[in-house]
């Protein structure tokens, strides 16, 4: 059993994820920006408090997005948060929802072309926040959908695999969940970015 720390669990992917984990046996803490629901209180851009909740626990899973913020100001300063909250607790894997503009592919490390242009300043912001992770000495790995989440169902449909980017790919939030424990339990993926899909 591991002792998991889920940010954003208020969210679908990060709520999922609390799921799964607690769904396998792992001791799982929900963070939210606020109160309720059983979560505690925390903010991804506050490292000191970062710090405090991430003491003692194996692994954290981040699933973040401020729609009040400006992207390009968010996902920096949440990852350096991340960045310096985590080497306070002494933290090392570190698992983030990413986005599938981000992947690296054979053409290059964004696809853009494929989603709309009033998205690329959220996707730049993503890829800001990936910068931040290199630079660092974490062991994180992000994870996206390969294209989208499939909002409209989002029971577990199974097994999962590694793709790259396709703008028409769906996953469920329940199996992308299972992506995101996965890289908890069993890593297998180092410093990198990554897409799944069913």
């Amino acid at each position: 059993m591991s002792k998991i720390l889920v940010i954003g669990a208020r969210g679908r992917a990060g709520s999922a994820a609390v799921a799964e984990a607690r769904g396998r046996g792992h001791d799982v803490t929900g963070v939210a920006r606020t109160a309720g629901d059983s979560l505690v209180v925390g903010d991804v851009t506050d490292a000191e408090r970062i710090g405090e909740l991430a003491a003692g626990y194996d692994a954290v899973i981040a699933g973040v997005y401020d729609g009040g913020s400006d992207p390009a100001a968010f996902f920096p300063r949440a990852a350096r948060a991340l960045v310096d909250g985590l080497a306070t607790a002494g933290v090392r894997r570190l698992v983030w929802v990413g986005l599938a503009s981000v992947v690296p592919t054979t053409a290059g490390p964004l696809v853009l072309d494929a989603y709309p242009e009033e998205y690329h300043s959220l996707f730049f912001a993503h890829r800001a926040a990936l910068d931040v992770f290199v630079g660092s000495p974490l062991d994180w790995v992000s994870i996206a959908p390969s294209g989208d989440f499939d909002h409209a169902d989002p029971s577990r449909k199974g097994p999962y695999r590694v793709a790259p980017p396709d703008a028409r790919a769906l996953i469920s939030y329940a199996d992308f969940a299972v992506a995101l424990v996965d890289e908890v339990d069993h890593p297998s993926r180092h410093r990198e970015a990554f897409g799944v899909l069913v």
